[in-house]
């Protein structure tokens, strides 16, 4: 069997593996779809991404699919459902912040600031290739986090948006002598 080589964060787990060969960098486009990411970055504050994988499922049933307009009508006692709910990360913060989040997005929408096009217009509309160390942030998610905030967005630092940018393929972070560096997919 041809030895794959990938990113070394993705050598030896195989939930791991498949989340690299076929979802994290490749560019999003979709609004919902960034916005759910940047819920799930956030959640991982703290955490290993593996933990997310596997209670992804959980989260989306949880935050209904991550339909922002959904989310965004979650009432005090839904977080507290929320809280309780053994099925996810029950960190009353990170949950209060994905509601206030999709709340923040819905505001976007109704001023005329799609997600998509206003994150993709910050890079210049085609992903960076990043060379060299990883940093786990940069003056660009800095400055995302930034106007993000500005927008009512919480749990959205630095470092959780430089991830989500590695994540949906707005920054390619691929190791130089990884598989996906120039964009390929398995499965």
């Amino acid at each position: 069997m041809e030895e794959i080589n990938r990113c070394p964060w993705a050598q030896d787990d195989v939930l791991m593996q498949q989340y690299h060969d076929r979802e994290w960098g490749v560019p999003l486009t979709d609004s919902r779809a960034l916005w759910e990411k940047l819920m799930l970055d956030g959640f991982q504050a703290g955490l290993s991404w593996r933990i997310i994988l596997k209670k992804r499922e959980a989260l989306r049933q949880a935050f209904c699919g991550f339909d922002p307009a959904l989310v965004a009508a979650f009432t005090a006692e839904d977080i507290e459902r929320l809280v309780v709910n053994p099925e996810i990360i029950r960190s009353r913060s990170k949950i209060t912040a994905v509601v206030n989040n999709a709340r923040a997005y819905l505001r976007m929408q109704e001023t005329g600031e799609d997600f998509s096009s206003w994150i993709w217009s910050r890079i210049g509309g085609k992903p960076i290739q990043h060379i060299g160390p990883i940093p786990t942030s940069s003056p660009l998610s800095t400055q995302i986090s930034k106007e993000l905030k500005q927008r009512g967005f919480s749990f959205v630092g630095p470092v959780i948006v430089y991830a989500w940018m590695e994540a949906t393929g707005l920054i390619n972070s691929h190791h130089a002598d990884c598989f996906r560096r120039s964009g390929e997919r398995l499965g």
